[in-house]
């Protein structure tokens, strides 16, 4: 396998929550979880936090994590991260959410392995959610083809149920992606995307250039910090944890 980093990409502003990430949980701060529970999985030979705040950068080196500082503005995570491979010398590069304080090893184990495919140049996770939730804007939803390559990403039902067949499965996308180091600064040099405009999903950028996603199956359920109800439940896991 090639050499394998973690990159975190991790921005200080923040819309519903305000500086999320150096929120306290549990006794550490979310970008403090994220970072930890990324070294527990055991997977990556190097795992750096990507940010542009001080405060961020103090709150990762006080748990003896290294951060590369962006001096640049950066639309995406995607952004901020390649930028990171000026340091970073891996040949196969994971975007683990910031805002995701409890990393599972299995689904990052499962991403990593589909690179044994010489194939696949971008993965990421997908897991069942019911009819209702696909009805929610908030939760991206991806159709795959037969070899679990993303066809489309979509705000929207994906599959739309015409005959109202009852065993039809929705799935959503979990944003964490893993790429081989020169697709993803490809990637970042390219023009925004028709459809990526349209529905505000940067990956669709890669399909409408003709870069295959491999969409790898999870059942770990993910909790992204974007709202103070978020944060509180993320509380009550930890502690039922403890």
């Amino acid at each position: 396998m090639p050499t394998i980093a973690a990159l975190i990409p991790a921005r200080y502003a923040s819309t519903r929550l305000p500086a999320k990430l150096v929120q306290e949980l549990g006794g550490k701060t979310v970008i403090q979880r994220t970072y930890l529970s990324t070294v527990a999985t055991g997977i990556f030979d190097e795992i750096w936090v990507v940010t542009d705040h001080e405060e961020i950068k103090k709150q990762v080196e006080d748990v003896g994590g290294k951060v590369f500082y962006s001096e640049k503005k950066h639309e995406s995570g995607s952004d901020r991260i390649a930028e990171a491979l000026d340091q970073v010398k891996a040949e196969l590069i994971v975007n683990v959410q910031g805002d995701e304080p409890f990393q599972d090893q299995k689904s990052l184990q499962d991403l990593v392995k589909v690179f044994e495919d010489s194939a696949v140049k971008v993965a990421s996770l997908k897991t069942l959610i019911s009819e209702d939730e696909a009805q929610n804007p908030n939760m991206v939803k991806v159709v795959t083809d037969l070899k679990n390559n993303a066809l489309y990403f979509s705000r929207s039902a994906i599959p739309y149920n015409r005959d109202k067949i009852r065993e039809l499965q929705y799935w959503k996308h979990v944003g964490i992606y893993g790429y081989r180091r020169e697709v993803l600064l490809a990637f970042t040099q390219m023009a925004k995307s028709r459809m990526e405009e349209i529905e505000m999903l940067e990956q669709l950028r890669l399909l409408e250039n003709g870069i295959k996603i491999r969409m790898v199956e999870t059942q770990h359920q993910t909790i992204a910090i974007d709202t103070a109800e978020d944060l509180n439940r993320a509380r009550k896991i930890l502690a039922l944890k403890s």
